[in-house]
């Protein structure tokens, strides 16, 4: 069974940079099957996604957040992690971390973590 767990702080400052964590466990990062997604739930609002790692570490952006956003791995510690510059409270959302396996769709998400941009 794969799990995945996002970690991170729960009150990030504006203008200061999100940095969030992904731990996967029962399955590997690297499995050249899956993709590693980030995605976002405003309050009131759809889901958003933001970005993928996939198993070889490429990345690619969602074009509006990608001038903001980074996506990176720790392969020793199966984790990805995900940073977006320059927030502001409009980022104010659940960041979810999920799995996609052969471009099937998401088949395994983390529970989810509030992440609130206040001063």
């Amino acid at each position: 069974q794969v799990q995945l767990q996002e970690s991170g702080p729960g009150l990030v400052k504006p203008s200061q940079t999100l940095s969030l964590t992904c731990t996967v466990s029962g399955g590997s990062i690297t499995n050249r099957a899956d993709a590693w997604f980030w995605i976002r739930q405003p309050p009131g609002k759809g889901l958003e996604w933001m970005g993928v790692i996939a198993y070889d570490g490429t990345t690619n952006y969602s074009p509006s957040l990608k001038s903001r956003t980074s996506l990176s791995r720790d392969t020793s510690k199966n984790q990805f992690s995900l940073q977006l510059s320059s927030v502001t409270p409009e980022d104010t959302a659940v960041y979810f971390c999920a799995r996609d396996r052969d471009q099937e769709g998401m088949d395994y998400w983390g529970k989810g973590t509030l992440v609130t941009v206040s001063s």
